[in-house]
Order: C-alpha cells, then sequence, then structure tokens
C-alpha cells in the first residue's frame, strides 16, 4: 500500500505535466486546427535558451520566464515565416513541413549543443515527503501541480471568458465567418501559436530536471504521451487533457512500478486503443450539430 501511493502521487505529478503539453496541441488546434508535430522541437529549441540563462543567472525564476516569452517568440516565426506560407487545401503539406521542421531544429541542436544530457536543478527538493511513513510528493512535484493546475485554469478562463479567446476558438471554426464580423483572423492564428508553444515549452522545462537532463530529443517521449493524452480526451476539450493527463501519468507510474517501464508504452497504446474503439473522437470530444 505504501508503494502504491507514493506511485499513485508521483504518476499524478508527471499526468500534470503531460496533460499542460496535451494542451498545448489542443490550443493550436482550437486556433488552427493543426495537429503540430513539430511542438516538441520547438519546445526543445526554447528550453535550451533557458538553461543558458539560468546558467548565467543562477536563478531558475529567469530562465522560466525566458522559456515563456522564447517559446512564444519561436511559435511567432514559426507560422509567420513558415506555417503561413504552406498551402491550405489539406492537411498533408503542413504535416510534412511539420515533420521536416523536427529534424531541422533536432539536428541544429545536436550540432550546437551535441549529443549528451545536460543536467538541469529543479528549485525546489525532489525528496518526497512522507506522510505516516509513506512517501508522497516532493517540494518539487507541489510546485509542478500548483503551476500545471494555474496554467489549466488560466486557459480556461482566456478561452471561455475573454473575447481574445472567443475570437481564437471562432477564427479556427469558422474564420469566413468571422472575417466578417470584424475578426482579424491571421492576428488570432498567430497568437494560438505563440500561446501553444508557450505552453509546451513550460511543460519541458518542469519535466527536464526529474529526467536525464536536457537533450535535443529530451522532450520526444513526453509528445508521444501528450498525443496520445490530447486524442483521448477530445483535441477540442482543455478538460480532456487534463483528466487524460492524470489518467495516462497514473497509468504509466503504476505499470512501470509493479510491471517494469518497458511494458508502460504498451499500457498506453492498449489505453488508446480501447478509447478510440469505443469513442473515436475523444472522451470528452463535443459532439457536432446536427445541421439537418
Amino acid at each position: 500500500m505504501d508503494r502504491l501511493a507514493f506511485l499513485l502521487a508521483t504518476g499524478l505529478a508527471r499526468g500534470l505535466v503531460i496533460a499542460l503539453f496535451a494542451l498545448s496541441l489542443v490550443i493550436i488546434w482550437r486556433a488552427a486546427r493543426i495537429v503540430n508535430f513539430a511542438q516538441a522541437a520547438m519546445a526543445i529549441v526554447a528550453v535550451y535558451v533557458a538553461f543558458a540563462v539560468t546558467g548565467l543567472t543562477g536563478s531558475f525564476w529567469l530562465g522560466l520566464v525566458t522559456a515563456l516569452v522564447v517559446g512564444a517568440a519561436v511559435g511567432f516565426a514559426v507560422e509567420r515565416w513558415l506555417i503561413r506560407l504552406v498551402p491550405t487545401t489539406s492537411p498533408l503539406p503542413g504535416m510534412i513541413v511539420a515533420i521536416g521542421l523536427v529534424m531541422v531544429l533536432q539536428s541544429a541542436i545536436g550540432i550546437a549543443f551535441g549529443p549528451e544530457h545536460r543536467p538541469m536543478a529543479a528549485p525546489f527538493s525532489e525528496q518526497p515527503f512522507e506522510l505516516g511513513g509513506v512517501p508522497v510528493l516532493s517540494p518539487y512535484d507541489l510546485f509542478v501541480l500548483l503551476v500545471a493546475l494555474g496554467v489549466v485554469l488560466g486557459l480556461a478562463v482566456l478561452f471561455n471568458g475573454t473575447t481574445l479567446g472567443l475570437q481564437m476558438r471562432a477564427s479556427a471554426m469558422a474564420p469566413e465567418v468571422s472575417r466578417l464580423l470584424g475578426v482579424r483572423v491571421p492576428r488570432m492564428v498567430t497568437a494560438g501559436w505563440m500561446l501553444s508553444s508557450a505552453v509546451a515549452a513550460l511543460a519541458v522545462l518542469l519535466l527536464v530536471p526529474t529526467e536525464l537532463g536536457l537533450n535535443a530529443h529530451s522532450a520526444d517521449v513526453l509528445f508521444v504521451h501528450a498525443f496520445t493524452v490530447a486524442v483521448l480526451g477530445g483535441l477540442d476539450s482543455p478538460a480532456g487533457a487534463l483528466v487524460g493527463g492524470g489518467v495516462v501519468g497514473v497509468l504509466i507510474s503504476l505499470v512501470t512500478g509493479f510491471l517494469g517501464a518497458g511494458l508502460a508504452p504498451v499500457a498506453v497504446l492498449v489505453l488508446l486503443t480501447l478509447v478510440l474503439l469505443v469513442r473515436p473522437g475523444g472522451i470528452f470530444a463535443v459532439k457536432e450539430a446536427r445541421s439537418a
């Protein structure tokens, strides 16, 4: 029971980081109806800059702010100078460009910084607290939980209670109608890319201190898990990303703890397959209105 409690707690903390990255995929889907396969590579670029700033200043917090700013800047550059030039008649050209961007960014990072993993220190202790002799969350895990929940609540308010969020959603779902109503659709799409990239950079920055370290491929597994979570919950559902992240994080933690790390990807694949068989659009997918 002690081991189970520890695995549940750590799985929840890891699941919220996955949910945070999944939210970045949901944001870009809601803003531009695009699944950005380059999300992880773009986030790693921002985290490398944050790593350098932290090393120069000794401040994790300044590095965190840098990750958000650089992440938004990378999203702006990719959307304005690359994605906007891609034909939108079908999703295939955008997917090909995104996969090519992954190769370019990861190769450039590997050439510039080498293949080794660079350790990144957490701002708080990773030694878990003990409740009744049972190890639970560490101070850093609690920090991650608070940050992730804060971002989730902030995004909920943005998309459901602000003019900017509503315009971003309208621009993605009905761009022509939005233009007629005076919404600057290209600007809203750019804002979605910037916000999505910043959230992804934050998720990767929170994850790296608990993993092997910073590397060009540090976010690859996170992207796979987050994409799974986004599909499970429904690509248009922030709530689905949050719930799905928690479920997948706990599942990975339990399977790793009791059966071995090698079976964790298999468990995630089985869960994804079951959900797609029962509800292909995702558990929390919004039902389309009937047209007749």
